[in-house]
């Protein structure tokens, strides 16, 4: 018999064993109460709901625009998992942020589209209907196989990244390193005010500038805009790790920040705030939440020659796209922060972006923050399911001080 001939020989006999033992599998499931659950799962190579639903309510948008665009729908497509590391989340609360409001209107489109869909393998307008919400916390109620650190009916918070299917739906799909178990001190309603700015103060404080509850003792640091989302996360958690905060914000939030554990605070509403702040000792970091005018004076403030950063989360890069495309927008990007790092730099200080990036093990240090009392939840008001288009107005209109929250499943509902 020659080697082909053996081979393929070989290989029948093992297709026969494998339908047998499958056979055999199947005939041990028939005895089983959960029979239907598990014939279920086989339809998908890493399992698909265990309830084998197709559809779920959520909130999406058809187009980008207005307020208008927001649709509410019971027939929204039930997310399955793609890949063996995912998980599925009901979603107990959804938080919202002003980035909602702007993807609604199309920030972004042209690279989170890309994102989405890097072969462009996908017919145009595959984005919709797209559902927003960044952040979200609730119950798995399903595990891919590489899973090991969460099991089903684990609490989770997490958040999502612009370019993955959102929270204002009842079930969302994330991998299991954007989640992190949820303090076990805050409800779901609580824990969703924070994951997303969290993670996106982390990255720009820890991942670009290099702070760590072992180096900020001696620091200064100066946060433009604080009584935002992420400034008022990053007030507390500077704070928590014994490093010394200034903030900038308006008059009616001064109270509202040295609440939050501010040291010093800057009225920016007295005239020009540079004046102030340049009476002051020079900063270690700014983290500059507020972008447009500022850097032509922030830089200054920084401690020259020491390694001190300025990093500002207002970037052009997805404008840069939208307006003149993926190829030329990053261009221009890269061209504009090569410029401007090159300039800072012979001046003495370091100039650098920040950006949002979804991080479970950020989350992980957070929930431990967040149970030791460092760190509280900052939530202006609560919104229901059906209250989603007053959310986006209220956030649209500015009012909101804290996170907008939306109860999207109210807690104790049966799994």
């Amino acid at each position: 018999m020659s080697a082909t001939a053996s081979v393929l020989f070989h290989s029948s006999n093992m297709t026969c064993v494998r339908r047998l033992e499958y056979k055999r599998w199947l005939l041990r499931l028939s005895t089983s109460t959960n029979v239907k659950t598990l014939l279920c799962r086989q339809s998908s190579p890493f399992s698909t709901s265990s309830r084998c639903r197709t559809i779920m309510p959520a909130w999406v948008i058809d187009k980008y625009g207005s307020n208008e665009v927001l649709r509410f729908t019971k027939n929204a497509r039930f997310p399955f998992l793609r890949f063996p590391n995912e998980v599925i989340v009901k979603v107990f609360a959804a938080g919202l942020n002003p980035l909602d409001v702007s993807m609604r209107g199309g920030y972004g489109a042209a690279t989170l589209s890309v994102k989405r869909d890097p072969l462009n393998s996908m017919q145009s307008g595959s984005d919709f209907p797209l559902i927003l919400g960044r952040d979200v916390s609730g119950v798995i109620i399903e595990c891919g196989m590489d899973v090991k650190y969460f099991r089903e009916r684990d609490e989770v918070w997490a958040a999502i990244p612009p370019w993955k299917q959102g929270s204002l739906a009842e079930f969302v799909v994330l991998s299991a390193n954007e989640i992190s178990h949820k303090p076990k001190s805050l409800s779901h309603t609580e824990a969703a005010a924070i994951p997303y700015v969290a993670t996106t103060a982390w990255s720009a404080l820890v991942n670009t500038a290099g702070l760590s509850k072992d180096n900020c003792g001696k620091k200064r640091i100066l946060i433009l805009g604080g009584s935002g989302g992420v400034g008022t996360f990053a007030i507390q958690m500077l704070k928590a790790w014994g490093a010394h905060v200034t903030v900038t914000c308006s008059q009616n939030a001064e109270g509202f920040v040295r609440g939050l554990g501010a040291d010093h605070v800057v009225d920016y509403t007295a005239g020009p705030v540079e004046e102030p702040l340049s009476a002051l000792d020079k900063f270690d970091v700014i983290l500059d939440n507020v972008g447009g005018d500022t850097e032509r004076w922030a830089l200054n403030l920084l401690k020259p020659w020491c390694g001190a950063k300025y990093v500002t989360l207002v970037t052009p890069f997805l404008h840069n796209t939208d307006m003149l495309g993926i190829a030329d927008g990053m261009m221009q990007t890269a061209a504009t922060v090569a410029t401007k790092a090159l300039k800072h730099l012979m001046k003495g200080v370091h100039y650098r972006w920040g950006f949002f990036a979804p991080s479970g093990p950020a989350l992980d240090e957070v929930t431990e923050m967040v149970d030791a009392g460092q760190i509280r939840p900052v939530v202006d008001e609560t919104f229901s399911f059906s209250q989603v288009p007053q959310a986006f107005q209220k956030l649209e209109n500015g009012h909101a001080r804290g996170k907008t929250v939306v109860q999207v499943i109210k807690e104790g509902d049966d799994l």
